[in-house]
C-alpha cells in the first residue's frame, strides 16, 4: 500500500524574478522559485534534505529594497518581491567566491565548477602560486571511505548530516578557527577511532568529493572512474524491514557505489553501513 502524505494546502505567492511574474507555495526560498521558473542558479552548500546553512554564498541574487546581497537558498519568498538573478552586482560576487574557492581548493570532482567558472569568466590563478592551499594528503584509514580534505570548502553539510539533522551520532564537528578550521572527528583522530558508525550519510550530502567511497577513490587513482559508463538502478535493501531504497552505480557490470534517492519518503537519503557500503556479497561469484 502507498502512503501519501497529506497536509494543509499552502497558499501560492505572487512576486517577480528577472521581471516575469513567478508563482510559488508559501515557505519557497527564492531558490526553489528560481528553480521552477528555469533559472540556473549555482549553489554549493545548499541540500535538498538539509536546512541551509549559507555557506558557499554562490547562489547570491539581488532583492528589491534590500541593502545586501541575499542567499538563494535560505531567504524565503515573499509576496510583492522583485529578485534580478542575473545582475552584474550578483554576477561579480559569484565570481569572486568561485575564484577565492578554485584558488585555496581542489574543486577538480565539484560537479559543475568548470562550467561555472567558465561562465563567470572566473579566473583564480589571478591570486598566483602563494594563494594558501591545505596541500594535505587524503586521508585513506578505513576500507569504506576516505577523507581528502584538499577538496573541502566547509559547507557543514556532513557535519549538518551527521549531527542533529539526520544520524545524531555526532561524530563530525568542526576544528580550528579561521584558514585552520576544518572538518574533523572528536581529537582529530584516525575516523576508526572515532564514533563514526560508517552510516556514509556525510558522503551522499558532500558537495565536492571531500569525502567519497574508497572504491571511487582507488578507482579515479586508478584512472578507471568513468560515470558516462555507469548505470543506476533503483532497488530495496534486503538486510531488514525498513525498505530502504538504495540506487546502485553500475560500471563494467560491477558494483562501484550505492546512493539513495533523496526523494524517498523512508530514507531521504540516508542509510545505514548496510545498505551503503554492504553489497559485497552481491558479487561475490566464487
Amino acid at each position: 500500500m502507498t502512503v501519501t502524505p497529506l497536509g494543509i494546502p499552502r497558499r501560492m505567492m505572487e512576486f517577480t524574478i528577472d521581471g516575469e511574474e513567478a508563482r510559488v507555495p508559501e515557505g519557497s526560498t527564492i531558490l526553489d522559485a528560481c528553480r521552477a521558473a528555469g533559472k540556473d542558479i549555482p549553489t554549493l552548500c545548499e541540500g535538498d534534505t538539509l536546512r541551509p546553512k549559507n555557506a558557499c554564498r554562490v547562489c547570491v541574487v539581488e532583492v528589491e529594497g534590500a541593502r545586501t546581497l541575499v542567499p538563494a537558498c535560505s531567504r524565503k519568498a515573499e509576496p510583492g518581491m522583485e529578485v534580478r538573478t542575473d545582475t552584474e552586482r550578483a554576477r561579480h560576487s559569484r565570481k569572486v567566491v568561485l575564484e577565492l574557492l578554485a584558488s585555496s581548493v581542489d574543486l577538480s570532482t565539484t560537479p559543475r565548477v568548470a562550467e561555472w567558472l567558465k561562465e563567470y569568466e572566473a579566473k583564480p590563478d589571478r591570486f598566483g602560486p602563494e594563494a594558501a592551499r591545505l596541500n594535505e594528503e587524503p586521508r585513506v584509514d578505513n576500507d569504506l571511505y576516505v577523507r581528502d580534505y584538499d577538496k573541502c570548502i566547509l559547507c557543514y553539510k556532513c557535519v549538518d548530516a551527521c549531527g542533529d539533522q539526520w544520524q545524531n551520532t555526532f561524530a563530525i564537528s568542526v576544528a580550528g578557527r579561521g584558514f585552520d578550521a576544518r572538518i574533523a572527528v572528536e581529537h582529530d583522530a584516525p575516523l576508526t577511532d572515532s564514533a563514526c558508525v560508517y552510516c556514509g550519510n556525510c558522503i551522499e550530502v558532500c558537495p565536492t568529493g571531500a569525502l567519497s567511497f574508497k572504491s571511487e577513490f582507488d578507482m579515479r587513482a586508478a584512472g578507471t572512474w568513468d560515470e558516462s559508463r555507469q548505470t543506476e538502478t533503483t532497488t530495496v535493501c534486503a538486510y531488514c524491514g525498513v525498505g530502504c531504497n538504495l540506487t546502485l552505480h553500475v560500471q563494467d557490470n560491477e558494483i562501484v557505489k550505492v546512493t539513495s534517492p533523496h526523494d524517498n519518503p523512508v530514507t531521504h537519503g540516508n542509510l545505514c553501513i548496510k545498505g551503503r557500503f554492504g553489497y559485497q556479497h552481491v558479487q561475490n561469484r566464487g
